[in-house]
């Protein structure tokens, strides 16, 4: 059974403004699965119909084999959950918080939770957390998730707004004290090096659909970038193009995104549109995000 299984999902807030339309998604136990996206292409909206907050207009949605509507007590006792923006009550202290959650998920392991706010020195459990800076609040939040041991964890841009050295110790807690358990992990991130430093595959999504669903490596060594003078090349010839996946102009070029690699990509320009002075060169992974996502000019 696959920790997540969702099928031609779709959301819309307005009528005719769909955020999603039509997620197909399957993510194994234990994998570590990063959302990318710009603002707006649905991520948060994904994570919280994941959760049970939102229900989708229409498709399936299974998680750990639950459906989150029907079964949401069920199902939050077995999942972690990070969300941008923090909902833990301020007039609590944090050992309040914590005993809170204790009450809330049998499977509260009473030494993660002290092997974690030992992690995160700087935290004292009797600050009640309106007191608390935005990385402690993120870091109460991270303990609360992960002290129950859940079986997925769901974060959203939990270490958005942090500066690097914040941002490491946070995800790099979540990942490794949860990955010999084989926990499955979904997060949202803008930071492409968090991205690539703990993910072992990334979902892309743009405009409500996913553009990009691929390990990681496969992206380092299977996908290229062309650049092709435009000299009156027609771009629908290129679209065409197998393995071509997105094409814009940029002043006096052609940006072609081929799911292929490099030599496999000059080969295709060569062979079908006797193309000869297109470069065509590996692309890291912030520049595909940028390629995939930005409007075509």
């Amino acid at each position: 059974m696959n920790a997540l299984e969702l099928r031609d999902v779709k959301r819309a807030y307005e009528r005719g403004r769909d955020v999603l339309r039509g997620v197909s998604l399957d993510v194994k136990p234990g994998e570590v699965v990063a959302l990318l996206g710009r603002n707006g292409a649905g991520k948060t909206t994904l994570l919280r119909v994941m959760m049970g907050m939102l229900r989708a207009d229409s498709g399936q949605v299974r998680v750990l084999g639950l459906d989150p509507r029907r079964e949401p007590v069920a199902l939050k006792q077995r999942v972690g959950y990070v969300a941008e923006e923090q909902m833990l009550p301020g007039d609590l202290s944090i050992a309040a918080v914590f005993d809170l959650h204790r009450r809330l998920f049998p499977t509260w392991n009473p030494l993660m939770e002290e092997v974690l706010c030992r992690r995160f020195g700087d935290l004292s459990t009797r600050a009640r957390m309106d007191t608390l800076s935005k990385g402690q609040a993120r870091q109460v939040a991270l303990i609360a998730a992960l002290a129950h041991q859940p079986e997925l964890l769901l974060l959203d841009e939990p270490a958005g707004g942090l500066d690097p050295a914040a941002r490491r110790q946070i995800l790099e807690a979540a990942i490794s004290l949860l990955s010999d358990q084989g926990t499955t992990v979904v997060f949202s991130s803008h930071h492409m090096a968090d991205v690539e430093r703990i993910a072992g595959r990334v979902v892309l999504l743009h405009d409500g659909r996913i553009v990009v669903d691929s390990e990681l490596d496969t992206l380092r060594e299977s996908y290229s970038l062309a650049l092709i003078p435009v000299n009156g090349t027609p771009p629908e010839a290129i679209r065409d193009l197998e393995g071509c996946v997105r094409l814009r102009r940029k002043a006096s070029l052609w940006h072609a995104v081929f799911a292929r690699a490099p030599h496999e990509t000059r080969a295709i320009l060569e062979g079908r549109l006797r193309i000869a002075d297109a470069t065509c060169r590996t692309i890291p992974l912030e520049d595909l995000f940028v390629e995939l996502v930005e409007d075509r000019s």
